[in-house]
């Protein structure tokens, strides 16, 4: 089982950009997908940004296109989220995630291995 360890998170004015990175224990080739997601308080777990590992396809929820980005780095088998533009409705604990099995469960799915997450709060 892989594991995987968040940082970045922290404390932002509304506007302001952080860059979120996830460390992975395995190479990231051996998940067909990686992922951020978000859960805010009394929320439910929400995805955020998936990239097939292969192909580098992304996809991201509608309320962050244009303003996150999500990549990896296969040598130092890191996972990325360039966050800019942060609103307040972004505050959230943040979790990475690496794909289970063969298939990528997308932005919706569940069936994830899941790191601890790390806070991010954005301030008006």
């Amino acid at each position: 089982q892989v594991q995987l360890v968040e940082s970045g998170g922290g404390s932002v004015q509304a506007g302001g950009s952080l860059r979120l990175s996830c460390a992975a224990s395995a190479s990231t080739y051996n998940y067909r997908c990686l992922g951020w997601f978000r859960q805010a308080p009394g929320k439910g777990r929400e995805g955020v940004a998936v990239i097939l590992t292969i192909s580098r396809g992304t996809y991201y929820a509608d309320s962050v296109k244009g303003r996150f980005t999500i990549s990896q780095d296969n040598a130092k088998n890191t996972l990325y989220l360039q966050m800019n533009s942060l609103k307040p409705e972004d505050t959230a604990m943040y979790y990475c995630a690496a794909s289970k099995s063969g298939e990528c469960p997308g932005l919706r799915g569940t069936d994830f291995y899941w790191g601890q997450g790390t806070q991010v709060s954005v301030s008006s």
